[in-house]
């Protein structure tokens, strides 16, 4: 994720980071010279069928339609995302309050609340398919750690450790009842939270809108040189890329939007909210908790 302050008016056309424009400048460049082309051709060689600007401005309505819903969609699986990683933070929190009132233990404590950072950091490798052994061990011994990775979702056996550390303090005395119930519901707000980011990750939009959005665009931009040689002129390449760059950024922007968990620029930072989990635990046991993580040239990954 970018974190940076919004650049002055000077800067803003300049800078590059976080932008779509590397991704896009191909197909930009190519419309412009396709419309260069068809201007020359129609001046210089022979006259070429011209598109009535209004119609075009109809066919570019609607495409704006298709790319709009197209794109709130994508930022509302975005902004669910990440509100699923937030009620884990509280959730984790809130777990180390409980484990202080209710679990006499601190063996038990340190292990209940290692198990909850676990979790998020085997939730964080599903998510991006990556090996978070390492990040894993600190909290648990290596052995357990890699029989939790073993599992076909290394996620919900953490969330099983964590359930089998609360029955066992409840067995040896450490863990009332109404301890055992208290602590069970935020177990299951973070069952419900990692099942919710699951879904996200495995249930892309709908291809047919993928497929219309791209097909229209392309189809559009190809169309425009023939309705800007008349009442654009020598002008119509660059008002063509302008175009361009307007329709195919919101599409590269859905692209991006639409899998949040990506270890990209515009992606959620997964690995500085599992820090700060991480950081709520050490807290909670009396631990000197990590540094933070800071933004490396305005990323935050």
């Amino acid at each position: 994720m970018i974190v940076r302050e919004h650049p002055s008016n000077l800067k803003l056309f300049f800078v590059l980071q976080g932008s779509i424009v590397p991704k896009i400048i191909g197909r930009i460049v190519g419309v412009a010279l396709i419309t260069a082309i068809v201007l020359l051709l129609d001046r210089k060689v022979t006259p070429l069928p011209h598109i009535s600007i209004g119609a075009m401005g109809v066919f570019g309505v609607a495409l704006s339609l298709f790319l709009g819903f197209r794109n709130n969609a994508a930022y509302d699986r975005w902004w669910e995302a990440r509100k699923l990683w937030g009620t884990m933070i509280a959730e984790v929190r809130t777990l180390g309050r409980h484990a202080t009132i209710f679990v006499d233990s601190p063996e038990g404590r340190e292990r209940m609340l290692s198990c909850a950072v676990v979790f998020a950091h085997a939730l964080r490798g599903k998510l991006r398919s990556v090996d978070v052994q390492a990040e894993m061990t600190p909290w648990m011994d290596a052995g357990r750690a890699a029989r939790i990775a073993a599992h076909g979702n290394p996620a919900d056996a953490a969330l099983r450790a964590l359930a089998d550390e609360v029955a066992t303090l409840g067995r040896a005395g450490a863990l009332d009842g109404f301890g055992q119930m208290t602590i069970a519901g935020s177990v299951s707000t973070l069952a419900e939270a990692q099942a919710g980011c699951e879904r996200i990750l495995l249930t892309p939009l709908p291809f047919v809108y993928s497929l219309l959005v791209r097909r229209t665009t392309y189809l559009y931009c190809g169309l425009l040189p023939f309705a800007l040689i008349e009442p654009s002129g020598g002008f119509a390449p660059a008002l063509a890329a302008v175009v361009a760059y307007v329709f195919f950024g919101l599409q590269a922007v859905t692209n991006e939007l639409e899998l949040p968990f990506r270890n990209v620029e515009n992606g959620l930072p997964l690995d500085a909210m599992c820090r700060t989990m991480e950081i709520s635990v050490a807290e909670a046991l009396s631990r000197i908790p990590p540094a933070p993580l800071e933004p490396e040239g305005h990323v935050l990954t």
